[in-house]
């Protein structure tokens, strides 16, 4: 059983939001075509509380993309993204949000960000998503959405290492690219075994 995974959809990170991916708008309806090619569709959300510890603004004296230390290690301060219930956390108009049977919603603990599907960025506090997908017997997954190097790469590594078979198709992506991050993403996600396609 083969299952699409569509990363982080959602308006904030297309053209217009709080954390815009360049052309992220663009991937919209490719995906929406693709969908009837799987046996499963599974939607990721950003769903952080107000005031969420990976928000620049809740650190004094911090800009958008500084760096902190968290307990759980290095944290990418970010512009307030993706609030819980707000209309950059929704997903892009134009996705056939209808088509997906789960929606794993992410980064809703306020003490942790969450860039994986399956792991919180801890690396050991489990989405549920794994349970979900060996339950209905699907061992393949091919990967789309945002972005590239963060969430998207964050969730292929983690079931390449789980023992899924990942493919990502980098057309049907794009990213945000932090002094580097995109080429680093890449080359991690190949070192995991993903397929990049």
């Amino acid at each position: 059983m083969h299952a699409l995974i569509v990363i982080d959809v959602q308006n904030d990170f297309c053209p217009g939001g709080a954390l815009a991916v360049e052309r992220g708008d663009e991937i919209v309806q490719p995906i929406n075509a693709l969908m009837a090619e799987f046996d499963a569709v599974v939607l990721t959300q950003d769903w952080h509380p107000a005031g969420h510890s990976s928000f620049a603004s809740t650190h004094a004296g911090k800009a958008p993309f500084d760096m902190v230390e968290m307990p759980y290690g290095p944290q990418v301060l970010w512009p307030d993204h993706c609030i819980q219930g707000s209309p950059g956390a929704n997903f892009h108009t134009e996705l056939e949000v209808d088509r997906a049977e789960l929606i794993i919603r992410k980064g809703f603990r306020a003490a942790i960000d969450s860039y994986s599907a399956f792991f919180e960025n801890d690396h050991t506090t489990p989405t549920g998503l794994e349970g979900y997908l060996r339950t209905r017997g699907i061992d393949r997954l091919t990967m789309v959405g945002l972005a590239t190097d963060f969430c998207v790469n964050f969730s292929a590594v983690d079931a390449a290492k789980l023992g899924f078979a990942v493919t990502v198709r980098q057309d049907l992506c794009r990213g945000i690219d932090l002094d580097g991050s995109l080429q680093a993403a890449l080359d991690g996600m190949k070192e995991a075994g993903v397929t990049l396609a």
